[in-house]
């Protein structure tokens, strides 16, 4: 299939995608939807298609990439779901302890976009662990929808618990340096900012267009942060500036990038709404944070 860009789609079809990324409607809801913008033998089935991840496509590290060790584990959550597992992630021939990076999904669990987070972190230098919230369900499915509807009934009182969990359980790694970070997408760019309200020993926060922490809870950050936002992004824009209110009063140490002409999502290199240009950009400035602040 033919590499798409978000301007060979019409803002609604976005809009409608967008909703049913975050399970605001559902798969019936944006063929309902999109159908009026199907046009030139285009269905709206192939509009839902075109602008669903291509993993295979964007893969930039091979998962038997001889520069990396990589694997699955399982870790203890007892105030979570109990178990969960992840992908950990390190250089082959790493010498001495290791800046750690916990690398929080969006709300379709570990897919194999975030698996190659992972490894490009790993390839920088890091000791990277990608975990899977889905784990109390059977995990990744393999499928988007199924996972999309499988997210939905999770209970987030005890992932988040999970995500605390998982945390610990990097810092406490033996090649750790003990520095730990987060960097999440979406649903793990909220992660990321629930993890530095709730611990204290996080070194460095960078949420991807995640969604704000309460203001009240905002006063409990002590790591510095690195945010990043896309331009049309009304759900997600909308909290920041009560978010940013609460930093400047707490004087907690942030910087904040909007991207100009980005859709939510502009970092995944597996959909059209895709913006290299950006997402490059963005990923220079955390790769130099979480260097500046884990090494």
């Amino acid at each position: 299939m033919q590499k798409k860009n978000t301007s060979d789609f019409a803002p609604e079809v976005l809009q409608l995608f967008d909703q049913f990324v975050h399970g605001i409607i559902d798969r019936r809801g944006f063929l309902s939807g999109a159908t009026k913008y199907a046009v030139g033998g285009v269905t709206a089935a192939m509009l839902l298609d075109m602008l669903s991840p291509q993993f295979a496509a964007a893969e930039q590290i091979t998962k038997d990439d001889p520069r990396l060790h990589a694997q699955f584990v399982e870790l203890d959550s007892p105030h979570g779901y109990g178990k969960m597992r992840g992908y950990l992630v390190q250089p082959a021939h790493a010498h001495g302890k290791l800046p750690t990076v916990l690398v929080v999904h969006e709300n379709r669990g570990l897919n194999p976009h975030i698996e190659d987070i992972a490894r490009r972190l790993a390839l920088d230098g890091f000791l990277a662990f990608a975990p899977d919230a889905l784990t109390p369900l059977g995990g990744y499915p393999g499928d988007e929808d199924q996972a999309r509807e499988l997210f939905a009934k999770l209970d987030q009182n005890k992932t988040r618990q999970d995500f605390i969990a998982a945390t610990k359980f990097l810092q406490a790694q033996p090649n750790s340096n003990g520095k730990v970070g987060v960097i999440g997408f979406c649903y793990g760019g909220g992660v990321a900012n629930m993890l530095a309200t709730q611990l204290p020993q996080l070194a460095a926060a960078v949420p991807f267009y995640g969604s704000q922490p309460a203001a009240g809870d905002v006063v409990k950050i002590k790591a510095p942060l690195l945010i990043h936002y896309a331009e049309s992004d009304e759900r997600i824009n909308a909290g920041w500036p009560a978010y940013e209110a609460a930093l400047k009063a707490t004087g907690v140490s942030y910087a904040m990038f909007q991207y100009k002409g980005t859709q939510h999502g502009f970092n995944n290199d597996t959909t059209p709404r895709f913006d290299e240009a950006a997402a490059k950009l963005a990923w220079s400035r955390t790769l130099a944070f979480l260097h500046q602040y884990l090494g």
